[in-house]
């Protein structure tokens, strides 16, 4: 069995001071690993699940556009809706959950974090089955806003939940784990969504109608269940949770680590167990932090596009080839998606591995994106117009890892910065304000630029070019942030009081996992090297 000396380099002993006077103890790597993959099976299956759903909800509507579009019982001819107002309809969506997304995750650092968690997902579901009963445009646009609300925090608390029980260094390949939900939803959704077309007319209900109806009934059930599944927070070894009066209506939770494991956990992660409540200070602290600002324009370009590409992928394709039926396209909107689950599955765990270069994955990746887009928009012909379908296959494989970096890149700069309400804080701004951009595409673009949509070799063509305009605007922002970065560095001056406790000599406590991300672990102790 391997084992890890932590042994403090000369950077250590500048930063901290208390660990170059005493010899630290000896670190079995192997336990630890141990220790962070039983956490993974307690908790990434049920991200996936609930992510896989909620995905499957929110992103149904642009399927629905297209089913049973020859029996004219589409989303579009049901309720009578122009394509304008489904462009509305997808945005208002966006609206919410940018102006949500911030309170939403800050109730959940004060709250049980499992059981906001459950909150949101049992919400999502119910909302998703009342979609089922939309009859115009009105409850359409009511509905998506109530979605938008519920939904509101779900990502970036993921992503703040995850930082409670991994080091920031660890997070991006666990958030690109359970952000191929995300992918897998489309695809399958995409294939499923030809059985559900099947459906049309049965019990009185078309095909979309059995779609939303039974993905929001499973989806309830799964949100119950979260309540047993996820564990709450950690506890030091030996201290009993108290209940509050709220939480005696709440089935005991079994905790995600007992014994020695929790004991060495404890030590691995000590940051999080001594934490005490925010303040506003600290609230403004994160907000006025400059480092935020340059993450919020790379989500901005990167999500924007995947949402433009999830809501009108079927669009998109149909403008390649008109002759499409509903089921042909939902079968070819699947593989954008695989190759997107590809490609997370690939550059996430290298990211983490090489976590001081998260700029430079992201912005490769956003350059495969940005060729795909071209392939999309100039390729092919009248006569050959399958190339462009390749494009969007480049795009899909593109957007994969981007989404899952942004996040963990934030994690990694606020926890050490500003503690558990930045890292909070600074995922729902990032996450809230960057879906700005889901609207720009689902408002703005395609079949909601009416001039863009008309038929012809040119349609869609300056809608593909703003989203590349925007993911160009990524890639900057990206090589601003480490040019900053490297000028200004990313030590806190101004210690948040949710940092933990403070040793003798007024450090911040600096545990087992801190030092190890000094360092990049690299190729080290990967599977062909063991």
């Amino acid at each position: 069995m391997s084992t890890f000396v932590a042994r403090p380099s000369a950077d250590d002993k500048t930063r901290y001071p208390k660990d170059s006077e005493v010899e630290l103890e000896e670190v079995d790597i192997d336990r630890v690993e141990r220790v962070y993959k039983k956490l993974d099976r307690r908790i990434i299956p049920a991200f996936w699940v609930l992510y896989f759903l909620c995905s499957a909800i929110r992103s149904n509507v642009g399927l629905a556009q297209t089913m049973n579009s020859a029996q004219k019982h589409d989303l579009g001819s049901v309720l009578n809706l122009t394509p304008r107002q489904i462009s509305t309809g997808l945005a208002l969506f966006y609206v919410c959950y940018v102006i949500f997304d911030l309170p939403a995750n800050l109730i959940m650092t004060r709250l049980s974090p499992n059981v906001w968690m459950s909150r949101i997902v049992l919400g999502v579901g119910v909302i998703g089955s009342c979609l089922t009963a939309m009859k115009a445009a009105w409850s359409f646009y009511l509905l998506r806003l109530l979605l938008g609300i519920v939904i509101a925090g779900m990502w970036p608390g993921m992503a703040y939940y995850l930082t409670l029980f991994y080091p920031p260094s660890r997070t991006g390949k666990r958030i690109g784990r359970y952000f191929t939900a995300a992918q897998v939803s489309a695809a399958v959704v995409g294939l499923v969504s030809a059985g559900f077309q099947k459906m049309d007319g049965l019990g009185g209900l078309v095909g979309f109608q059995w779609m939303f109806l039974l993905y929001g009934l499973i989806t309830v059930v799964v949100g119950i269940a979260l309540i047993w599944w996820l564990p709450e927070r950690p506890l030091p070894p030996g201290e009993t949770r108290v209940r509050r009066s709220w939480e005696n209506w709440l089935p005991l939770h079994r905790p995600a680590l007992t014994g020695e494991d929790a004991q060495i956990h404890y030590e691995d992660l000590t940051r999080v167990y001594h934490r005490s409540q925010w303040t506003v200070q600290d609230l403004w602290n994160v907000v006025a932090d400059w480092r935020a600002w340059p993450l919020v324009i790379m989500y901005f370009g990167v999500v924007g596009v995947g949402i433009g590409v999830q809501s009108y992928g079927t669009v998109i394709i149909r403008g390649i080839n008109p002759s499409l039926t509903g089921v042909q396209l939902s079968l070819l909107f699947a593989p954008i998606w695989i190759m997107d689950l590809i490609a997370i599955l690939i550059v996430t765990p290298l990211s983490d591995r090489f976590h001081q270069h998260r700029a430079l994955f992201f912005s490769l990746s956003v350059c495969i994106q940005i060729a795909g887009l071209l392939v999309t928009t100039y390729a092919g012909s009248l006569a050959r117009p399958w190339p462009r379908y390749g494009g969007l296959l480049m795009v899909g494989f593109g957007l994969g890892p981007t989404v899952p970096i942004c996040m963990a890149w934030t994690t990694e700069i606020f926890q050490p910065r500003h503690g558990e309400v930045g890292v909070a804080a600074a995922t729902a701004l990032v996450s809230g304000l960057g879906n700005l951009g889901s609207i720009l595409t689902t408002y703005a673009l395609y079949t909601g630029w009416v001039a863009d949509s008309k038929p012809g070799p040119k349609r869609y063509r300056k809608s593909n070019l703003v989203m590349i305009g925007i993911l160009c605007g990524s890639i900057l922002s990206a090589a601003v942030m480490m040019v900053l970065l490297s000028i200004f560095g990313n030590d806190s001056k101004k210690k948040s009081s949710t940092l933990g406790s403070p040793d003798e000599s007024g450090q911040s406590e600096v545990d087992g996992a801190a030092r190890r991300e000094l360092r990049q672990r690299g190729l080290s102790r990967m599977w062909f090297r063991r």
